[in-house]
């Protein structure tokens, strides 16, 4: 359980850091906005500083870690060459995209959201950023490195689970909006909303709608990397459901709020848990299926 120890003092590393990185994050950018070079950070509060710091932080660590664990290579992770990179990550991508979409186009018929007029198309470029660098930054970090050091000294469905309760964990400590006033920030600040961070544990509503959603999600991620040994299926799947959701997001207008059966976005509620729990059995039946039907030059050398 070294490598499980280790990985928890990371963890607890990056938090600490993320907090005390946070206050001169954030002076930088107002430093830039003063000075007029990147005026477009003036609509971030300090709690989007703070999540960036927690992502610098995450970074930095990465490397003192493999040092200490030795991780020479991707083997070392549990991973192997894959054969068919383009099938996987295209064959994830609508598995997730597609189901995701039609929930939001049934739910339209109801007074949950309403279509937007007009399509919101400027914002679509943000959407295909996001598509693109958050799954391949996330599946290397949480699929990749995480779950590859805890196979290393935890059973395969410990390993499944526990990466999963970071991930989920991590994306569910979010401070209230204003947490900390921009006028207000100090050296204390990151640490103020790291302690705010775990208010939605407190309700059962979110913890419903929200965590195990996030968890679910998690698993079926860890499970694409664990059954394909590699993560272009997690990364396609991942990228299908931010570009889903998003699309959906600049085409309908959310109404209301249905906790816990629909949130704020198709990512968060209990049919949203619903559909990606559809997904993960698409998603199996499809590795499945591509493993009684390999590509011919990998039957041809065996």
């Amino acid at each position: 359980m070294k490598d499980a120890a280790r990985l928890l003092l990371y963890l607890v590393g990056v938090l600490l850091a993320g907090a005390l990185l946070a206050p001169p994050l954030f002076w930088v950018g107002q430093h830039l906005i003063t000075h007029r070079v990147l005026p477009s950070l003036a609509r971030f509060d300090f709690e989007s500083y703070f999540h960036r710091a927690l992502l610098v932080a995450a970074l930095l660590w990465l490397w003192p870690l493999f040092r200490v664990l030795r991780v020479r290579s991707w083997r070392d992770l549990g991973l192997d060459k894959n054969h068919r990179p383009g099938a996987e990550l295209a064959a994830g991508f609508a598995i997730a995209a597609i189901p995701l979409l039609c929930c939001g186009a049934v739910l339209l018929a109801f007074p949950f959201y309403s279509l937007r007029h007009p399509f919101l198309w400027g914002k679509m470029p943000a959407v295909l950023g996001a598509a693109v660098v958050v799954p391949l930054l996330e599946e290397v970090l949480f699929r990749g490195f995480i779950l590859g050091l805890l196979l290393r000294s935890c059973s395969r469905w410990g390993a499944l689970l526990l990466t999963s309760a970071i991930f989920s964990m991590v994306h569910f400590l979010k401070p209230p909006r204003l947490t900390t006033p921009n006028d207000a920030v100090n050296w204390s600040s990151g640490f103020v909303s790291l302690g705010h961070s775990f208010w939605q544990f407190g309700d059962p509503l979110l913890v419903a709608a929200g965590f195990l959603t996030l968890f679910a999600v998690g698993c079926i991620l860890a499970d694409a990397r664990l059954l394909t040994r590699s993560l272009w299926l997690p990364i396609g799947l991942h990228a299908g459901w931010i570009f889903a959701n998003g699309l959906f997001s600049k085409a309908a207008h959310r109404e209301m709020l249905a906790l816990p059966w629909i949130g704020k976005d198709l990512l968060v509620g209990i049919v949203p848990l619903t559909i990606a729990l559809a997904s993960w059995g698409l998603m199996r039946s499809w590795v499945q299926h591509a493993r009684a039907h390999p590509p011919q030059s990998i039957s041809r050398t065996r």
